[in-house]
């Protein structure tokens, strides 16, 4: 038993001993931790802020400071959001709209990249740039064209009008960071594809689109967060109740002579709890796309 002890006493000391030997931080690691938690607590202010007015009353909110704790939880905003602004329609809009904008916008932006990227086609250089500009063009030189074409579709007040311009806006954006991943793809990788037979679509959807998933869930959910969170487009193009966004919803709570706050608050903090679980859902993959992207 003693001959048995006796070695692992000295790496038994020296790991409790490595235990408390802890390297201090220096200056730089000071500040960059120091600036960590600022921009935490930045973050975090709004929401704060949010939850504690959320749940006042009309006139608790009106006679005490926003940074005071409600003394009873009231639900009358939420209650009055919920019902009298029709907000599970405009939940589902939303919803509908940018899920279908980030997978078509996905889609489209893997079809554009692979006839760019791998494709080779001529002029593929200036292609990108088209599509770069696209991504710089003010949504305000957009309005005017796209709302007489939509009218003389019959498109206005339909959820396609956005679902259609969003999807060109981000696979724009999309073509343009995978062309560049695509086109340093490995040849051998492709031609070996070839090689066994695999067709350019076999090649692309049984090749490619494995090895770039993790960019392509990222992309997905930026995506569905900038279309969510879209506001002028909208309101030029859906102006039925039925057809409302939950950004334009919460605008509706804005008048032009008076403003229902404790609403208005109770329903901006419910529209953002839709956006917070996507994100919390997708949160493995956005660091797993983002980490691979690094790794390359």
């Amino acid at each position: 038993m003693s001959a048995i002890a006796t070695p692992t006493t000295p790496i038994t000391r020296r790991a409790a001993g490595t235990k408390h030997k802890k390297r201090p931080r220096t200056a730089s690691e000071w500040i960059v931790l120091t600036l960590s938690i600022v921009g935490a607590l930045l973050v975090i202010a709004p929401m704060l802020l949010l939850l504690i007015n959320a749940f006042k009353s009309p006139s608790e909110y009106a006679n005490s400071n926003p940074l005071e704790l409600p003394h009873a939880l009231s639900f009358d905003g939420i209650r009055a959001f919920w019902s009298g602004h029709n907000f599970p329609r405009a939940l589902w809009n939303s919803i509908f709209i940018s899920g279908m904008v980030a997978i078509l916008g996905v889609i489209l932006s893997v079809l554009n990249s692979f006839a760019i990227g791998i494709g080779r086609v001529k002029g593929r250089t200036w292609l990108v740039l088209v599509f770069l500009m696209a991504n710089l063009v003010p949504q305000e030189m957009l309005f005017d064209p796209l709302f007489k074409l939509y009218d003389k579709l019959g498109l206005l007040s339909n959820s396609w009008s956005v679902i259609i311009t969003f999807t060109v806006i981000q696979s724009a954006f999309g073509t343009y960071l995978l062309s560049s991943l695509l086109g340093t793809f490995p040849k051998e990788i492709l031609e070996a594809a070839a090689v066994d037979g695999a067709s350019r679509f076999r090649s692309l959807r049984s090749v490619i689109v494995p090895i770039l998933r993790p960019t392509l869930s990222v992309l997905m959910v930026f995506f569905f967060i900038w279309t969510w969170n879209e506001f002028l487009l909208p309101l030029a193009f859906l102006n039925t109740s039925d057809s409302l966004t939950v950004p334009l919803v919460l605008q509706q709570l804005n008048g032009e002579r008076q403003t229902d706050t404790t609403t208005l608050i109770a329903g901006t903090l419910i529209s953002i709890i839709p956006t917070i679980i996507f994100f919390l859902f997708f949160q493995r993959t956005l660091t797993r796309g983002i980490t691979a992207g690094a790794v390359k």
